[in-house]
């Protein structure tokens, strides 16, 4: 087992990604074995074993060389040898910060939302759940991946059905239906690449041995990719695939729609980049029209469905369906800015729309509606619940100096290199993010409050407390986000220059001419084009 934890290309020997997933699992199991007499131990016992993945996680920031392109921190070790899996983690600037959120976000979540009941099992999963998140993130290996792919699906699915609302067990059943579709997709595609793509020397299923590789035929390779891309995509989840999004967020506790907000989502943006673009490059090219088409149509579509919504709970899901379609743009543009701040945008998605959900939590456990037109001047009531909220709301609006400006700054500035129709298209969809919550938040804080809403208690000091790291973050990743773009961009260059040379791409250089799309995928294009 203490061959399980080597490190190597890393500047420590201390094995700190295994670490990072260890840890919550150990603390999931520990709480699990608690004594029933005991449920007053298990949130103490598992927010502190969530912190401690929470302190390594800043430790691997920390030390995390930004200069260094590559994959760091790397631990590899045989797993199963006669199938060629191994256990392979590393983390490179894509996923230095995605592993930061989800370490994170969990005990904060752990120590500021109450479950009301059965708080065992639901800190248990809550720590599986982080378990499972950081090692979809950091896995090379693809049998690796699959696996934690499909633990956090689990944990996510229990906490929905057994601490969510009245429709929480529909909810959750569709929830699960739409991943496991994918999955079930997603694990064929991964059999068929390592079958398919292995060099003669072996079947394998590390990341790099594939993607460097690039073994599949054309016609194999695009049908690898259109397989790994569904699953992903109702992951993360775009138009049409995006239906079970709103229900899971409306009937999931606070906590887990947090999670889910932050981090889950992230797993299928993480995996385009990370699976779809490295491996496969000419076909990431070839269905490229088609998947910018699908996040322009979400950014578009899901802000004119929140902008409907009466529940203000469901408008916040419909606004995650925009901004993630923001994120597929920016993914499938192909320039390093673009990429740059689809990757930075998942970050600063997590933080604005998790602080979002928790702020209607909060709400919700004062005056048990979420229906806005049953809610009316809680700012007079409350007003430093309605300021943290206007902040929050601003940072996702994507107004300058706050976090979500940068990365749809950098998607928008990026996308219009190659995408510029779709660019100018989404870009409405920052307009429509403004007219849905300012239009809310007038109708939920301003006007004349009934008398429920004058007894509306202001925040206290444990739920400031666990706002203030998600407040912090807005506005200083939003004032100077360069800590975050240092690691990002060396590792966006280098995935990019993969998928140009295997791709035929010519990635643009920042100041080339823009490139006029007249829909060809191959990325192959005449001067006359510019």
């Amino acid at each position: 087992m203490g061959a399980l934890f080597a490190a190597s290309g890393s500047a420590s020997d201390f094995p700190l990604l295994n670490a990072l997933i260890f840890v919550p699992a150990v603390g999931a199991l520990v709480v699990a074995l608690l004594p029933r007499s005991r449920p007053d131990l298990a949130r103490p016992l598992g927010t502190l074993f969530a912190a401690v993945g929470g302190a390594l996680a800043l430790a691997l920031a920390w030390q995390f060389d930004a200069a260094d392109a590559g994959f760091q921190f790397v631990s590899q070790q045989s797993w199963i040898p006669a199938l060629g899996i191994s256990w392979h983690v590393g983390v490179d600037g894509i996923s230095l910060w995605l592993v930061v959120l989800t370490s994170l976000v969990v005990p904060i979540v752990l120590a500021g939302v109450d479950p009301h009941h059965d708080p065992k099992p639901y800190t248990a999963w809550m720590l599986l759940l982080q378990a499972g998140s950081v090692g979809a993130f950091v896995a090379l290996d693809l049998f690796l991946f699959f696996v934690m792919f499909e633990v956090v699906l689990v944990p996510m699915y229990l906490l929905i059905a057994g601490w969510g609302y009245e429709g929480r067990r529909y909810a959750a059943t569709k929830f699960f239906i739409y991943t496991m579709a994918g999955s079930a997709l997603l694990l064929v595609a991964i059999v068929a690449t390592a079958v398919l793509g292995s060099p003669d020397s072996g079947i394998t299923f590390d990341l790099q041995t594939l993607a460097e590789g690039q073994l599949l035929g054309e016609n194999t390779a695009r049908l690898c990719f259109v397989a790994f891309a569904i699953a992903f995509l109702v992951k993360v989840p775009v138009v049409p695939l995006h239906t079970w999004l709103p229900d899971a967020h409306t009937e999931a506790p606070t906590a887990g729609s947090v999670v889910l907000a932050a981090v889950l989502l992230k797993l299928g943006t993480y995996g385009l980049l990370r699976f779809g673009l490295y491996l496969f490059p000419e076909a990431s090219d070839w269905a490229a029209p088609v998947l910018v088409t699908v996040g322009v149509v979400g950014v578009i579509w899901g802000a004119i469905t929140a902008a409907m919504q009466r529940d203000l709970k469901r408008l916040v899901a419909y606004s995650s369906v925009a901004h993630m379609g923001f994120i597929v743009l920016g993914i499938f543009a192909f320039t390093a800015q673009a990429v740059g701040g689809g990757v930075i945008q998942m970050v600063n998605h997590g933080i604005s729309t998790g602080a979002l959900f928790l702020l209607v939590g909060m709400l919700y456990e004062r005056r048990h509606t979420r229906q806005i037109d049953e809610l009316a001047g809680i700012q007079s009531a409350a007003p430093v619940y309605a300021g943290v909220f206007t902040l929050i709301m601003l940072s996702s609006v994507g107004v300058p100096g706050l976090n979500g400006f940068v990365g749809e700054f950098l998607i928008l500035i990026g996308s219009f290199d190659t995408r510029p129709v779709w660019t100018i298209i989404a870009a409405t969809g920052v307009i429509l993010a403004a007219l849905y919550l300012l239009w809310a938040y007038q109708r939920v804080f301003h006007g004349p409050p009934a008398a429920a809403d004058r007894q509306t208690a202001d925040l206290r000091r444990g739920e400031l407390l666990t706002l203030a790291p998600f407040v912090i973050a807005a506005v200083a990743l939003g004032v100077y986000p360069k800590p975050l773009l240092n690691a990002v961009e060396p590792a966006a260059d280098k995935l990019l220059e993969h998928f140009e040379e295997y791709s035929g791409f010519k990635v643009p250089e920042l100041g080339d001419p823009v490139v006029v799309d007249h829909g060809d995928s191959t990325g192959e294009h005449d001067e006359d084009d510019h």
